[in-house]
């Protein structure tokens, strides 16, 4: 699993550590001092391709395409989103906690075969 920060508190990691192996990075919300474990960006290893792992996409200071990154993974506006650019997955997956705003609650679901990505936003809340 991906978490995209605004963790909230370190439990939300232990429990999903519980299901699957957690990659985490802290969120502008992840200010107490158990979130220094937590780095600001991530590159995540899934099958033969490489994700970038950020919170805020206005923080982004690389080029995904040019550093060989299949998909940038990011957070902070809870509005869940897929987009491509420049043969690579830009994904915000949304939120999954308590709702925010009128934002929807959602996950995102990668499925990845070889160098293929097929995402997926989730509602969990129908």
């Amino acid at each position: 699993m991906i978490h995209a920060g605004d963790i909230g508190k370190p439990e939300v990691i232990h429990q999903l550590r519980a299901i699957a192996p957690t990659f985490a990075v802290r969120g502008n919300v992840d200010i107490q001092d158990w979130a220094a474990d937590f780095p600001p960006t991530e590159a995540v290893k899934v099958g033969e391709l490489t994700f970038w792992v950020l919170h805020e996409i206005s923080q982004l200071d690389l080029d995904p395409a040019a550093a060989g990154f299949a998909a940038v993974v990011f957070g902070h506006s809870h509005q869940p989103s897929i987009e491509t650019r420049e043969s690579v997955l830009y994904i915000n997956p949304g939120s999954a906690g308590a709702r925010r705003f009128k934002l929807p609650i959602t996950v995102a679901r990668l499925s990845v075969t070889g160098r293929e990505i097929r995402p997926e936003i989730i509602n969990l809340c129908v």
